[in-house]
C-alpha cells in the first residue's frame, strides 16, 4: 500500500495541489495531512483528490472547526489501522511514544524520518516551503518486509522534483 504523507501547508494552496497531485500520480492509495492544513481549500483538494484521506488539527487550524463534519478532520492523537498496521497521526509530537507501528507527525517543518525499535517516524516536512525555499512531502510504501519511505522535494521556482529514497526493514514480533 502506498500513503502519502504531506504537513504544513499553511496558505500555500498551490504548493499542496502539487505535492497531492504529484502522490497520485506516483500511486498513492491514501493521503495523510499531519496538519497546519491552514487554508479550507486544501481540505477540498483532499477530498476532491479521489482518494480516502485524513486530516489532523494543527496549532493553525482553529477555524476549519466549523467544517469537521464536512471533512476528514481529527484531533490529535489518533490512532487508525491501514495495511493491518497501527498509525498514529498528531500535528505537534507531544505523543512521541512506540504505541504504534507508524507515527506520523508535522509542525516541526523539518523532514524526519527514523526507525527506531519496530516503530516508524514519519514527518514529511513542509509542503509551504516558509522556513526553507523548499516544499516536501512524502510517500510511505508498505510492503510485507519493508517499509520504503520517498521524500520528495522541490525548490521554489524551479519545475524539478527531487526524490530521495530509504528503505527499512520491518521487524515482525514471533
Amino acid at each position: 500500500m502506498k500513503i502519502g504523507v504531506i504537513s504544513d501547508t499553511h496558505r500555500k494552496v498551490k504548493k499542496a495541489k502539487r505535492a497531492i497531485d504529484v502522490l497520485k500520480e506516483e500511486g498513492a492509495e491514501f493521503i495523510v495531512h499531519a496538519g497546519d492544513i491552514v487554508e479550507l481549500e486544501v481540505l477540498e483538494l483532499l477530498r476532491d483528490s479521489g482518494l480516502r484521506y485524513v486530516a489532523v488539527y494543527g496549532n493553525n487550524d482553529v477555524h476549519l472547526a466549523e467544517f469537521h463534519n464536512d471533512f476528514n478532520l481529527v484531533q490529535e492523537p489518533y490512532f487508525f489501522k491501514l495495511s493491518g498496521l497501527k498509525f498514529k497521526l498528531m500535528h505537534i509530537p507531544f505523543y512521541m511514544l512506540p504505541d504504534a507501528d507508524v507515527v506520523i507527525f508535522g509542525h516541526t517543518h523539518k523532514a524526519y524520518v527514523e526507525y527506531i525499535n519496530s516503530t516508524l517516524f514519519l514527518n514529511s516536512g513542509e509542503a509551504c516551503a516558509r522556513d526553507t525555499s523548499i516544499s516536501r512531502w512524502s510517500m510511505l510504501e508498505i510492503k510485507e518486509k519493508e517499509f520504503i519511505v520517498t521524500n520528495y522535494s522541490r525548490a521554489n521556482k524551479s519545475e524539478n522534483i527531487e526524490r530521495e529514497v530509504l528503505k527499512f526493514l520491518r521487524e515482525t514480533n514471533g
